[in-house]
């Protein structure tokens, strides 16, 4: 239960953060080097938990969504890593501790309940990706960075529409109880 209550402060964080970054055309540009940064960060954390869900699932339309997940962002990872190197901007090389986070609890669980979990955590992954890239595409100075983020947009926001139904379908299921506890049940 905990896994699943800190997952869901993660998302609620996480979807905090992608609407705070989704701002109108014509504002302040963004940073070239910090949209490389956390679209490095999110990219390979994306792989990490879609590594988790091609062995873990158990529905098999996540672990297609997961094989997809896995080719789709090794090549979107491999683009954004030349980029980086022509314009002279050193990516991370790991995750940060809110994705290492999130990999660790969802490699805790199995069966529906990471099926679960993991279509949530997939869910907003893409969601703050969504707003990473829409942020550079609209507001970026750096030509190649604008170009990349416009060129992946659409296939991550793809990916948000075909994770969202199937997010929503175990949200249905079983809707989240954060907070909740075993009274009342025997054992």
């Amino acid at each position: 239960m905990l896994r699943t209550v800190t997952l869901a402060a993660l998302a609620a964080a996480l979807a905090a953060s992608a609407a705070h970054a989704q701002s109108p055309a014509g504002e302040a540009p963004v940073s070239d080097p910090l949209f490389a940064t956390a679209a490095a960060i999110g990219g390979m954390a994306e792989l990490s938990i879609s590594e988790l869900g091609a062995q873990r699932a158990t529905d098999p339309e996540l672990k297609r969504f997961s094989q997809q997940m896995i080719a789709e962002h090794t090549r979107m990872n491999g683009e954004l890593a030349t980029v980086a190197a022509r314009r002279g901007v050193a990516l991370p090389r790991t995750v940060d501790p809110r994705a290492q986070f999130c990999a660790q609890s969802l490699a805790g669980l199995s069966g529906e309940q990471f099926d679960r979990c993991y279509a949530k955590a997939q869910l907003v992954a893409h969601m703050d990706s969504v707003a990473t890239f829409e942020a550079e595409a609209e507001r970026g100075q750096d030509a190649d960075f604008k170009a990349l983020a416009a060129k992946a947009l659409p296939h991550i926001k793809e990916h948000l529409k075909m994770i969202m139904p199937i997010a929503m379908r175990y949200e249905k299921e079983q809707p989240s109880t954060s907070g909740a506890s075993s009274e009342g049940k025997t054992r």
